[in-house]
């Protein structure tokens, strides 16, 4: 095993920060209690006051009410919520009729494909060569009968944002429910629901140094959204279960610790991997737009190797990265988020995700593209896939 590892999957999870665990160990050992209101007893009410300040916390990252936010598992919960509840809430008001993009994340096209399965009809919007949705396909999409518009504010493997103003205004002029899933772009990227007209939005707190298990859901006044998991009455009686206090405030304390000299140096290291990598090896394909990504995302397809051979190569030299090859996926189908785009499968297989985090620095963009250079053309000398040079 190599000495040192240089993760470079933030997107899947991020290392914890040690300040985050210190702020949710007294919620472990000292204030255990369930969440109770006023009237219950001392550590309840305490458990409360800080499920209720941590609340606060998040929603103002968002712009919002702190009774708009609800804590939930994670981004896969929220995404079911968002789709499920407004369809239990409208499907026999308003119509059957969902709207998502191709390259959605598993959360929402799973979500979709089940409502499928229970008689709503769904519209896949197309992207282009960048990720793009195609925002004429979406306002000719969208009918009377249309009760959800549902796009990532941006991708989770290739990193495009999307133009999340234009989409919240066209949902908002043909009066139909927007959700949004910001997994990625929380507190990456300026959200403030005043200017986006989302009426849902998705977090997570793994993807910003916070704990796994713990995410939210931002719920518009007024949205239609049918609980949908039956038991208790937290969360606003929209989501049933005992609420994860140490989560919650782990994830607020992940919030107050991300800082724009932090995302800007994601981006730089994004940058300079992209520019590092396209100089140096050639047959190298950019996936997603140059710019119009988030900062700590850089995707990349090195024709004629497989992706799953890379990733192998790169971990017995430190390196922790992912890729789009369908090995690598208990689906066994390549990303659907490269052919989404246009490419094919050869360029699925060939893609890796670089996705930097807090504990990366520039030491790590140098040695990961030097290693590359050498298992590129180590591994292109005996592909059977084609080019060799």
């Amino acid at each position: 095993m190599p000495e040192k590892t240089s993760y470079l999957d933030n997107a899947a999870a991020t290392r914890l920060d040690e300040r985050v665990m210190d702020a949710m160990k007294p919620y472990f050992f000292d204030i255990y209690a369930v969440a109770t209101s006023e009237f219950g007893y001392s550590l309840g009410i305490e458990a409360r006051e800080a499920v209720d300040n941590s609340r606060n916390i998040i929603a103002n990252a968002l712009g919002a009410d702190s009774d708009e936010f609800i804590f939930t598992s994670g981004s896969t919960e929220s995404g079911n919520i968002a789709l499920k509840g407004v369809a239990l809430a409208l499907g026999n008001k308003k119509g059957k009729h969902i709207i998502v993009s191709k390259i959605e994340d598993f959360p929402v096209l799973q979500s979709a494909k089940a409502l499928e399965k229970q008689g709503f009809f769904v519209t896949y919007l197309n992207v282009d060569k960048d990720g793009f949705v195609d925002l004429e396909q979406l306002k000719e999409s969208i009918t009377g009968e249309t009760i959800l518009v549902s796009v990532q504010h941006a991708n989770q493997e290739i990193g495009t944002v999307q133009d999340i103003e234009e989409i919240g205004r066209i949902c908002r002029e043909k009066k139909t429910f927007f959700h949004t899933d910001a997994t990625h772009t929380f507190a990456r990227l300026p959200i403030d629901v005043k200017k986006i007209q989302a009426d849902m939005i998705t977090v997570s707190a793994n993807t910003i140094h916070g704990p796994k298990g713990v995410g939210g859901l931002y719920i518009r006044k007024e949205t239609p959204v049918a609980k949908w998991m039956d038991g208790g009455f937290q969360e606003f009686n929209l989501r049933a279960g005992q609420e994860n206090i140490p989560g919650a405030v782990g994830f607020a304390k992940a919030v107050e610790l991300v800082t724009p000299e932090e995302n800007a140096k994601l981006k730089d290291m994004r940058d300079r991997l992209i520019d590092l990598v396209l100089e140096k090896i050639p047959h190298t394909t950019l996936n997603g737009h140059r710019t119009k990504r988030t900062p700590q995302n850089a995707n990349i397809t090195f024709h004629f190797v497989e992706g799953e051979s890379l990733t192998l190569h790169l971990d017995m030299r430190g390196f922790s990265v992912s890729t789009g090859s369908a090995c690598f996926s208990r689906s066994l189908e390549s990303s659907h988020v490269i052919r989404g785009i246009g490419g094919d499968h050869e360029r699925a297989h060939g893609s890796l995700r670089f996705t930097f985090g807090r504990y990366n620095s520039m030491d790590d963009v140098d040695s990961v593209v030097s290693a590359l250079e050498d298992i590129v053309r180590s591994l292109r000398k005996i592909s059977p896939l084609g080019k060799k040079d």
